[in-house]
Parts: C-alpha cells; sequence; structure tokens
C-alpha cells in the first residue's frame, strides 16, 4: 500500500507518466487515482511543478502540452536520438506545410479560402495526410451556398509540435522576411551615420 505523503504521490504520479503512451491531463491522474489518494488540483499542479523542475538539468523533460503531461527528450539531443531509429522523419512538401500553417494561424478556415490565399488548388491528398495525422477536423461549416467545411487544428497537431495552446504558436514573420528567408538573401542595412 502506498503511502500518501508528498515524495510516495510525486514517484507515483512520475511513474504514470513515464509508462502511459500518451499525455495525461491533471484530470486523468486525479480520476485515475479516484478513491485511492485524494488529490486536489493544487496539490497535484504542485507536485507535477516540482516534478518539472526535478528534471531540468537532466537529458529530458516534463512538459505540458495541450493533451496533459508528457517526458520528451530535450530538443538539443534530437538529432543524435535520431540515429536509434532506423526510419527517418517524414519530409512534408511546401504545399502540405502551408497548408497547415493557413488552418493553424487562420482557423477555422474553408478549402477555398486556402485555395484563394496560395493561389492554387488544395490537394486532396494534403487534407487526408493531415486528417489522417489527426491535426486538423472540420469543426463546423460556414453558411454559404455549399456548406463547405471548415477546418481547424486538434489537439494532437498542438500536441506533436509541442504546444500547450494555439497562442504558443511562433509569431507570424512579415512577408519581406518570409521572401528574404525563401530566397537566402539579406535585406539591404540602411548606411548608419557616423
Amino acid at each position: 500500500m502506498l503511502k500518501q505523503n508528498d515524495q510516495d504521490v510525486k514517484l507515483l504520479i512520475e511513474a504514470m507518466i513515464f509508462v502511459s503512451q500518451v499525455p495525461l491531463s491533471v484530470k486523468t491522474i486525479q480520476e485515475t487515482l479516484g478513491d485511492q489518494i485524494k488529490l486536489t488540483k493544487k496539490r497535484l499542479l504542485a507536485i507535477l511543478h516540482e516534478l518539472q523542475n526535478d528534471y531540468d538539468a537532466r537529458g529530458i523533460s516534463l512538459i505540458e502540452v495541450a493533451s496533459g503531461f508528457r517526458f520528451q527528450a530535450k530538443d538539443q539531443y534530437s538529432d543524435y536520438i535520431a540515429l536509434l531509429f532506423k526510419e527517418k522523419a517524414p519530409r512534408y512538401s511546401r504545399a502540405l506545410l502551408e497548408t497547415l500553417s493557413l488552418i493553424a494561424y487562420r482557423q477555422p478556415i474553408t478549402r477555398g479560402e486556402i485555395e484563394d490565399i496560395r493561389g492554387v488548388a488544395v490537394s486532396s491528398y494534403i487534407i487526408r495526410t493531415l486528417q489522417e495525422r489527426d491535426w486538423i477536423h472540420v469543426v463546423g461549416h460556414k453558411e454559404v451556398p455549399g456548406k463547405p467545411g471548415l477546418f481547424g487544428t486538434t489537439k494532437e497537431f498542438l500536441d506533436y509540435f509541442s504546444l500547450k495552446s494555439l497562442s504558443d504558436l511562433p509569431e507570424l514573420m512579415e512577408v519581406a522576411e518570409l521572401k528574404i528567408a525563401a530566397d537566402g538573401e539579406r535585406a539591404p542595412v540602411a548606411e548608419q551615420a557616423t
């Protein structure tokens, strides 16, 4: 039988998150432990914060994503960790990434609106791929003739990109900055008066 002191409960929660195949939310942890261990949300969040601090100096971190808490290797080690896996990371086309970006930043958005912004038709393959990865889903229908589907991102999208919410998305660069980044050129620097 487990004692209910904070240290034992912390070790239990650490083990639960470690073995879980999906991120664990505060609610899930509380419901799983149920009547056996009484955990207020405040106490549980304090334990999770303490666990996060415990892992600060380690190769992995306890992070919070949209679905809950999970352990994750630190970004600085990703290239080396990739050597463990024979599979190469999937490469996504520019069109797929542009479509996903538009959905993430402009949601809810229709396929037609995406096509208007990109200036080209959106392939059914791209939409199907994003839906199969469970990164996007139809969140409703626009009240116009034909009632096209409105796309939005999912919690799985946020989890995959280690985001807690859409507000964690990076700021959009200005169009000029995007062109410079795409062309590999530098913007002209104004001469400084001496």
